[in-house]
C-alpha cells in the first residue's frame, strides 16, 4: 500500500489564509499592519526567485512588503547600516536578509546585527538560545513548517521516536529543539553517525535535511513511518533536463512509509507560509499584543 502524500501546497495555503485573517483582525482592531523587509544583495537567480515569492505572499496576506535590492559589490558596512535602520523603523516588524551574501560580507555578523524581535528567519543566536531553553522564540521557518506537516499525520508528537538527519543551524538543530518541545524522543544524526540506516529504521518520524540527493533509501525507513523530506537537490534527468529530488529516494520510500512529503510540493511551500506566521508573531510581540492564534 502506497504512503499518504502530505500535500505541502494545500497545507501552506491553509496556513497563509489563517495568517491573512489574523492580519485583517490586527489591522481592523488595532490599526496594526505587519511589515516584512527583505534584503537581497547580488543577483543570485535562485535568491531572486525566492525573494519574489516572499514578497507576493506578504502582499497576499495583507501585510506591508519592503524590498531592498543591493548590488553584488555592497560593503559589509553598508549592509549593517541598512539593518540598523530597519531595526528602528516602526513599520517594519520582520527583517530577512537573504542568504547567501556576497563573498566580501560576513553573513554571521549581519545576521547578529538584526534585532532578535524582528528576526523572522530565527537565525539570531538569541532566538537559537531561547529555542534551546524552551522559551518563546522566533524559530527558523523550515523546521517550523516540518512540525506543522507532521501534525497533519499525528494528532500529537508526544512519545514518538523522531530521527533528524542533519545538524545545521538552519534546519537540523532547531528541528530537534522543536521536536523536543513537542515531547518527542529525538535522535539527531550526522556524517559521523555509525550505521545510519539502522538508526533511521527506529524512527516513527524521520526528517531528512542533509542536502544529498536521494541518500535515504527505502530500506532505511520503518514500515508505516512518516517521512519529512527537507532536501531540494537538482540532478540531471534522463531527458537531458535537470529535475528536483529530495534527500529521500521517493520511489523506494513511498511503498514503505505511512506518509511522506513530495519534492517539490512538500516542505518548500511551508517555509514561506511560516515566514508569514513569524512576521505576524513578531508584529504582535513588538506591539505588546497577545500572541496570534495562527
Amino acid at each position: 500500500m502506497a504512503a499518504r502524500i502530505i500535500d505541502g501546497k494545500a497545507i501552506a495555503a491553509d496556513v497563509r489564509s489563517k495568517v491573512a485573517a489574523e492580519v485583517k483582525r490586527l489591522t481592523t482592531r488595532h490599526g496594526l499592519t505587519p511589515g516584512l523587509a527583505v534584503v537581497l544583495a547580488g543577483n543570485n537567480p535562485a535568491s531572486e526567485s525566492y525573494v519574489g515569492s516572499k514578497a507576493k505572499a506578504t502582499k497576499e496576506a495583507g501585510m506591508n512588503s519592503f524590498d531592498y535590492r543591493l548590488p553584488d559589490s555592497v560593503s559589509q558596512a553598508e549592509l549593517l547600516a541598512l539593518v540598523k535602520k530597519l531595526n528602528t523603523d516602526p513599520v517594519v516588524h520582520g527583517i530577512l536578509v537573504q542568504l547567501p551574501l556576497p563573498k566580501q560580507v560576513d553573513a554571521q555578523i549581519v545576521l547578529d546585527a538584526i534585532d532578535p524581535v524582528k528576526d523572522v528567519d530565527g537565525f539570531h543566536p538569541v532566538n537559537a538560545g531561547w529555542l534551546a531553553s524552551g522559551l518563546p522564540a522566533l524559530a527558523p521557518c523550515t523546521p517550523l513548517g516540518c512540525i506543522i506537516l507532521a501534525k497533519t499525520v499525528y494528532p500529537s508528537l508526544a512519545g514518538l521516536e523522531a530521527v533528524v538527519i542533519g545538524r545545521s543551524n538552519i534546519v537540523g538543530k532547531p528541528m530537534a529543539q522543536l521536536l523536543l518541545a513537542e515531547n518527542a524522543t529525538v535522535t539527531i544524526t550526522h556524517s559521523k553517525t555509525r550505521d545510519l540506516p539502522t538508526v533511521c529504521r527506529r524512527a516513527d518520524l524521520l526528517v531528512a535535511a542533509v542536502g544529498r540527493p536521494e541518500m535515504v533509501r527505502g530500506d532505511w525507513i520503518k514500515p508505516g513511518a512518516t517521512v519529512i523530506d527537507v532536501g531540494i537537490n537538482r540532478v540531471p534527468g534522463t531527458d537531458g533536463k535537470s529535475r528536483l529530488v529530495g534527500d529521500v529516494a521517493f520511489a523506494e520510500a513511498v511503498s514503505i512509509a505511512g506518509a511522506i512529503t513530495p519534492v517539490p510540493g512538500g516542505v518548500g511551500p511551508m517555509t514561506i507560509a511560516c515566514l508569514m506566521v513569524n512576521t505576524v508573531r513578531a508584529a504582535c510581540a513588538i506591539a505588546g499584543l497577545p500572541a496570534p492564534s495562527v
